[in-house]
């Protein structure tokens, strides 16, 4: 068993190591107690939507390997909220879950906010965060809940549900906001407001990229695998760049996850040093494996 515990405080939460499993790996809760044992500190699962979906299309998930990235165009495909609920409520005792919560496809925008707080209301008790996920480039339209009015609204509303949780004595679960590194600096400007605006608690930065920029797979193989959202080692100084873009921004006032192309200690720690405070790993793991997490987690 690959245990590494050196405590970190992060938004009130104690974790037992500073590296964590990013949303889409395990996104149906099934596989918690076998991934702590790799010794992640914490699991996010997700994304997960109201309703059950299978997502899109298969094939659907596509690696390149010449790169050490990954395609993938999954869609929120998930056992819906009603069956992880009852999955979480076994969960190991010991482990930080967070919840990555996103609408169902079928629901227009305009009535967007209704799925995140159906989720936000149902997973309160079995999860130990939350993250709200309007920036995965699988869901038509979904990206557009990124522009600053329809944002503002979903998070407002999730403070608002929040507040009264905590009136009846609950306590206060961490609110974060998950972007996409194709975002400009105006973009980010924006992000950064709203987060003052709203008092959710911080940022996860990144998830995947709709770019194709700097690949050494070649051209035509990528075309042939067609639309997806693209992470790996291609993606890992794009998305530092946003961590750091972020975190000067705001003066180092918002707490951030920093993920995306993180594959070895160096790429954590440049993480960490442009403002993050945890790291989560996704495709890194897949090429990795499990002694990747132990060595991560060691040097931080």
């Amino acid at each position: 068993m690959y245990v590494v515990r050196k405590e970190y405080e992060f938004l009130g939460i104690r974790f037992k190591n500073r590296v964590g499993l990013a949303a889409g790996f395990d996104k149906n809760a099934k596989y918690l107690g076998e991934l702590s044992a790799l010794g992640f500190g914490f699991i996010e699962i997700g994304t997960v939507t109201p309703k059950p979906q299978a997502g899109n299309d298969k094939p659907r998930l596509f690696r390149l390997i010449e790169d050490e990235s990954v395609i993938n165009r999954m869609g929120f495909n998930n056992d819906g909220l009603d069956v992880i609920v009852k999955r979480l409520q076994l969960r190991p005792k010991d482990l930080i879950v967070g919840g990555n919560i996103g609408k169902n496809k079928v629901t227009p925008n305009e009535e967007a906010v209704n799925d995140y707080k159906i989720c936000f209301d149902k997973l309160y008790d079995v999860v130990d965060y939350f993250v709200v996920n309007v920036s995965s480039p699988n869901t038509p339209n979904l990206r557009e809940l990124q522009d600053k009015k329809p944002l503002g609204e979903i998070l407002k509303a999730l403070i608002e549900m929040r507040s009264a949780f905590i009136s009846t004595g609950k306590i206060c679960k961490p609110i974060l906001l998950k972007i996409a590194p194709d975002l400009g600096n105006e973009q980010l400007d924006d992000v950064v407001d709203i987060v003052n605006e709203t008092g959710i608690d911080g940022i996860v930065a990144t998830n995947t990229t709709i770019s194709r920029a700097g690949l050494l797979t070649s051209k035509e193989k990528v075309e042939s695998i067609g639309s997806g959202g693209l992470s790996g080692k291609i993606l890992s100084d794009r998305a530092t760049e946003v961590v750091a873009y972020i975190h000067k921004k705001s003066s180092g006032k918002i707490p951030i996850i920093g993920v995306g192309g993180i594959y070895s200690a160096k790429t954590a720690h440049d993480k960490i040093n442009a403002g993050a405070d945890l790291v989560q790993v996704y495709s890194g793991f897949i090429y990795g494996g499990p002694q990747m997490i132990k060595n991560i987690a060691k040097a931080l």
